[in-house]
């Protein structure tokens, strides 16, 4: 055995200790300048533990217990390309639970890394602020052919050219197999190898900055997959004093949580700070149940805003919640968890229903042009009102919070994958409603996600697959789809999810962008991101929408330095004749998705409008349309095109 490291002060470049004790060494494998590497692991469940280094030669390392439950070693003549495993007890070896990698999969041993010796070329990147963001969420096993961190590269200035500002990527922390959505994962700190590991994610980060975009990164701290899942092996990571649909409930506030705590934080760190992510996406946090004082996610919001301060970046969280639990973004001043942004699940309920008239399942508590107005002027629906789906009242009020804590989208891998023939919006409504979906998602002066493949109308579905190796969990799965969708009455065989050819149909078409309706689709995506980058970070200061029933209509005003913007949006196959209060002046055209230009059938609102403080529009079904108040053209009213409201 090798020497100990006894005063733990050893920490990689850019690691930040989130427990607050400043001598913390890095969980897992740490390798040193000199040739050495320190090996760090929470254990306290067992009575002792044995490193067992694979390579570059076989060696067993007794490790010495520290404070906490830990155990740790140092071993010298360790390399980059060393494989360990810990010896239990009773013999059985297992991978490291803050592996870096695991290049032979979930069950193999672990290996060391030293991801300080990649050549970064974003020193000057210090991200974007949440208002400028235009998310982009993509699988990567899907995305392309090959399915690699590598091959998603070359298609990083065609997203930059459409309008994209953040690559948002699903989760890819080691997941039992090569095909899944990526929630299964069990390796919290490892890169998926199947998509080139740590070093290939290492060079996706780097060439996205380099591109002007952004990374986020979906992470999952509500559960871990249930193949390949040792952490309950070593410490007491889950309490059965809470469940989630997913799997065993982490212990983030029962005994020994201050330790599971940070693993996590320690982890969204390593992302941030190691891996350069500017912001990360928490999965399901109505799944992280925790009673404490001070919960696990405001320590999370307080660990990542001192990482900002620290580096002078713009680094943010996004949650993604179904509670309408404003706390989520409210400063921890105000009692909240400090979070930058939230999914808003009621924009696209709303928004979904008045599009395809679907009323089951959770969509039960939709329809109707309010749901949607509600949600474009406060942030979302419910706010404390009765739920039929829910049988109980659900939310409470976001007012007051800025609009740029809001992420809003027509699609996401939930909302198309969790159908049972993993449906896209492009299957289920006609071109003119992807226009009308496409305007208001991009339009409505929140942050704006885009789902891959959205912006050409992708036609192939995003299915969920996996590749387990445990048969009964295969079976477990097949059964829980089946289960799943029975409250929404789809009709139709649900494709296998172990099934190959589940995955492969589930790959992006590329091709298609270069045919019609589909090029002129993605044009007209890509002229919204322009007008949105012209047009609303000035003028979206204040917002206001109002709905027209029955014409199933929707009018939203901004107003800011850049002038007044009205869009109208008419949701109704039928047209629609609607009489708004306005400001006065001459109101000119900037946008409609009737026009011949974007394959409309054409359209009767005219280039300009005067307007004495109301005007009418004519809207095709299923068409919206942008005016901008020109106030030096108040006086206007002689022009050829322009006409009294």
């Amino acid at each position: 055995m090798n020497g100990i490291n006894q005063n733990g002060q050893n920490r990689q470049a850019g690691q930040n200790d989130p427990t607050g004790r400043p001598d913390a060494e890095a969980l897992g494998a740490t390798l040193r300048p000199d040739g050495s590497c320190d090996f760090l692991v929470w254990a306290p469940r067992l009575e002792r533990l044995h490193l067992h280094l694979l390579s570059p030669r076989d060696d067993l390392v007794e490790m010495a217990p520290a404070e906490g439950g830990y155990y740790r070693a140092r071993v010298d003549g360790v390399n980059a390309q060393s494989g360990y495993l810990y010896r239990l007890p009773e013999g059985r070896e297992l991978p490291d639970p803050a592996s870096r990698f695991q290049p032979r999969g979930v069950h193999g041993p672990s290996q060391a890394l030293d991801l300080r010796s990649f050549s970064w070329d974003d020193g000057a990147w210090l991200g974007r602020p949440l208002e400028e963001y235009v998310f982009y969420e993509l699988h990567v096993g899907t995305f392309t052919p090959e399915g690699t961190f590598d091959a998603v590269i070359p298609r990083l200035a065609e997203l930059r050219e459409l309008g994209v500002t953040a690559v948002e990527i699903m989760p890819v922390a080691q997941f039992p197999g090569s095909r899944n959505w990526g929630y299964d994962g069990v390796y919290p700190f490892a890169v998926q190898n199947s998509y080139g590991g740590p070093h290939g994610f290492q060079r996706l980060v780097n060439a996205a900055h380099g591109e002007g975009l952004a990374v986020v990164l979906d992470v999952v701290y509500n559960h871990l997959g249930p193949e390949g899942n040792y952490l309950g092996e070593y410490a007491p990571y889950f309490t059965d004093r809470y469940h989630t649909p997913w799997g065993a409930a982490l212990n983030f506030d029962g005994p020994d949580s201050d330790e599971v705590r940070r693993f996590f934080v320690e982890n969204a760190l390593y992302w941030l700070d190691t891996l350069h992510v500017d912001a990360l996406r928490l999965d399901a946090i109505h799944g992280i149940v925790d009673s404490s004082a001070v919960p696990f996610l405001a320590d999370l919001g307080a660990a990542s805003q001192a990482l900002a301060a620290r580096t002078h970046r713009e680094i943010h969280l996004i949650a993604e919640s179904d509670l309408n639990d404003a706390r989520v973004l409210r400063s921890r001043d105000q009692g909240g968890f400090g979070h930058d942004a939230q999914w808003t699940d009621d924009f696209h309920h709303a928004l979904h229903v008045l599009l395809t008239g679907e009323q089951a399942g959770y969509y039960a508590d939709f329809g109707g042009i309010r749901p949607l107005e509600t949600a474009l002027n406060e942030g979302w629906f419910y706010s404390g009102q009765h739920s039929r789906h829910r049988r109980c009242r659900h939310g409470n009020s976001p007012r007051g919070l800025p609009r740029r804590q809001f992420v809003v989208f027509s699609q996401n891998h939930d909302q198309v994958g969790n159908r049972a023939q993993g449906d896209r919006l492009s299957n289920l409504a006609d071109f003119e409603e992807l226009k009308l979906a496409a305007g208001l998602t991009l339009l409505s002066v929140f942050v704006p996600l885009l789902f891959m493949g959205e912006e050409y109308g992708e036609g192939s579905p995003f299915l969920y697959f996996t590749s387990h190796s445990d048969p009964d969990l295969v079976e477990a799965v097949r059964r829980g789809r089946r289960e799943e969708f029975a409250g929404f009455g789809w009709s139709g065989e649900i494709p296998d999810p172990q099934a190959d050819a589940t995955f492969t149909a589930s790959k992006l078409n590329w091709e298609l962008r270069r045919q019609e309706p589909h090029r002129t689709l993605r044009s007209f995506y890509a002229e919204l991101l322009r007008f949105r980058r012209d047009h609303l970070p000035a003028a979206g200061v204040k917002v206001a929408a109002h709905g027209f029933e029955p014409e199933k209509a929707l009018a939203l005003q901004s107003s800011g330095r850049a002038g007044d913007l009205l869009s109208v949006f008419n949701f109704a196959r039928s047209p629609s004749i609607l009489d708004l209060s306005v400001p006065d002046g001459a109101w000119v055209k900037q946008i409609d998705s009737a026009d011949p230009r974007w394959r409309g059938p054409g359209s009767d609102c005219p280039q300009m409008l005067y307007a004495q403080g109301a005007m009418t529009i004519t809207l095709n079904a299923s068409s919206f349309v942008v005016y901008h108040l020109a106030p030096a053209a108040r006086a206007a009213s002689e022009a050829p095109e322009a006409k009294p409201a």
